[in-house]
Protein backbone atom coordinates (compact mmCIF):
# COMPACT_ATOMS: atom_id res chain seq x y z
CA UNK A 1 0.00 0.00 0.00
CA UNK A 2 1.38 3.07 -1.13
CA UNK A 3 1.44 6.48 1.19
CA UNK A 4 -0.95 8.35 -1.38
CA UNK A 5 -3.73 5.26 -0.57
CA UNK A 6 -3.51 5.84 2.72
CA UNK A 7 -4.11 9.60 2.40
CA UNK A 8 -7.44 8.64 0.28
CA UNK A 9 -8.38 6.42 2.87
CA UNK A 10 -7.82 9.76 5.26
CA UNK A 11 -9.49 12.15 3.49
CA UNK A 12 -8.19 14.86 1.84
CA UNK A 13 -8.85 17.86 4.34
CA UNK A 14 -5.74 19.63 5.36
CA UNK A 15 -5.44 23.19 7.40
CA UNK A 16 -2.38 24.92 6.93
CA UNK A 17 -0.82 28.48 8.11
CA UNK A 18 1.41 31.15 7.96
CA UNK A 19 4.74 30.64 10.04
CA UNK A 20 5.11 34.11 10.54
CA UNK A 21 1.58 33.56 12.16
CA UNK A 22 1.77 33.65 16.44
CA UNK A 23 1.21 30.12 17.80
CA UNK A 24 -1.58 31.35 19.76
CA UNK A 25 -3.60 32.07 17.03
CA UNK A 26 -2.71 29.03 14.89
CA UNK A 27 -3.25 27.10 18.90
CA UNK A 28 -7.13 29.24 19.40
CA UNK A 29 -7.98 28.68 15.01
CA UNK A 30 -7.84 24.52 16.48
CA UNK A 31 -9.48 25.16 19.36
CA UNK A 32 -6.54 23.32 21.26
CA UNK A 33 -6.71 26.25 24.39
CA UNK A 34 -2.75 26.54 25.46
CA UNK A 35 -1.16 29.58 25.89
CA UNK A 36 1.83 30.10 23.53
CA UNK A 37 1.94 34.09 23.60
CA UNK A 38 4.68 35.82 21.59
CA UNK A 39 5.86 32.68 19.82
CA UNK A 40 5.43 32.33 16.01
CA UNK A 41 4.37 28.96 14.10
CA UNK A 42 7.65 29.46 12.24
CA UNK A 43 9.54 29.32 16.16
CA UNK A 44 8.05 25.94 16.72
CA UNK A 45 8.58 23.86 13.70
CA UNK A 46 10.61 21.81 12.71
CA UNK A 47 13.17 23.36 10.06
CA UNK A 48 13.91 20.20 7.99
CA UNK A 49 11.05 17.78 8.85
CA UNK A 50 11.53 14.31 7.66
CA UNK A 51 8.75 13.66 5.01
CA UNK A 52 6.92 11.05 3.40
CA UNK A 53 6.84 11.06 -0.34
CA UNK A 54 3.32 9.61 -1.86
CA UNK A 55 4.56 6.93 -3.55
CA UNK A 56 6.70 6.03 -0.57
CA UNK A 57 5.14 2.31 0.54
CA UNK A 58 3.65 1.57 3.70
CA UNK A 59 6.29 -0.31 5.34
CA UNK A 60 8.61 2.23 4.59
CA UNK A 61 6.70 4.70 5.98
CA UNK A 62 6.16 2.76 8.98
CA UNK A 63 10.23 2.18 9.07
CA UNK A 64 10.47 6.11 9.12
CA UNK A 65 8.15 6.92 11.89
CA UNK A 66 9.75 4.04 14.46
CA UNK A 67 12.65 5.34 13.50
CA UNK A 68 12.77 8.75 13.98
CA UNK A 69 9.67 8.23 17.17
CA UNK A 70 7.51 10.35 14.50
CA UNK A 71 3.86 10.04 15.05
CA UNK A 72 3.19 12.61 12.45
CA UNK A 73 4.67 12.91 8.82
CA UNK A 74 3.85 15.73 6.09
CA UNK A 75 3.68 13.90 3.08
CA UNK A 76 5.02 15.89 -0.08
CA UNK A 77 4.57 15.26 -3.67
CA UNK A 78 7.86 17.80 -4.99
CA UNK A 79 7.40 21.23 -2.63
CA UNK A 80 3.82 20.44 -2.58
CA UNK A 81 2.73 19.37 0.87
CA UNK A 82 0.04 16.65 -0.25
CA UNK A 83 -1.43 16.24 3.44
CA UNK A 84 -0.26 14.81 6.99
CA UNK A 85 -0.08 11.14 7.90
CA UNK A 86 -0.36 10.00 11.45
CA UNK A 87 0.93 6.41 13.01
CA UNK A 88 -3.10 5.98 13.64
CA UNK A 89 -3.84 6.42 10.04
CA UNK A 90 -1.12 3.94 9.19
CA UNK A 91 -2.20 1.54 12.13
CA UNK A 92 -5.88 2.04 10.46
CA UNK A 93 -4.67 1.19 6.79
CA UNK A 94 -2.59 -1.95 7.79
CA UNK A 95 -5.83 -3.08 9.69
CA UNK A 96 -8.10 -2.63 6.40
CA UNK A 97 -5.34 -4.27 4.10
CA UNK A 98 -5.10 -7.65 6.46
CA UNK A 99 -9.15 -7.59 6.33
CA UNK A 100 -8.85 -7.48 2.66
CA UNK A 101 -5.82 -10.25 2.36
CA UNK A 102 -7.92 -12.60 4.87
CA UNK A 103 -10.98 -12.26 3.32
CA UNK A 104 -9.49 -12.54 -0.09
CA UNK A 105 -7.75 -15.91 1.39
CA UNK A 106 -10.90 -17.84 2.93
CA UNK A 107 -12.23 -17.18 -0.37
CA UNK A 108 -9.73 -18.94 -1.71
CA UNK A 109 -9.51 -21.82 0.61
CA UNK A 110 -13.32 -22.12 0.41
CA UNK A 111 -13.71 -22.30 -3.24
CA UNK A 112 -10.39 -24.51 -3.37
CA UNK A 113 -10.68 -26.60 -6.57
CA UNK A 114 -11.31 -30.37 -6.21
CA UNK A 115 -8.23 -32.73 -6.79
CA UNK A 116 -9.07 -35.22 -9.61
CA UNK A 117 -9.38 -38.97 -8.54
CA UNK A 118 -6.62 -40.87 -9.10
CA UNK A 119 -7.01 -43.06 -12.46
CA UNK A 120 -6.75 -46.63 -11.72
Amino acid sequence: MLVSEILAIKGKVLFTISPEVLLSEAVAIQKAGADWQGLSVADAMIQEPIVAGVNMEMDELRRQMVEHHQRYLPVMDGATLMGVVSFHDVAKAVLEEQSFENRMLKNYIRNWPAEDEPVV
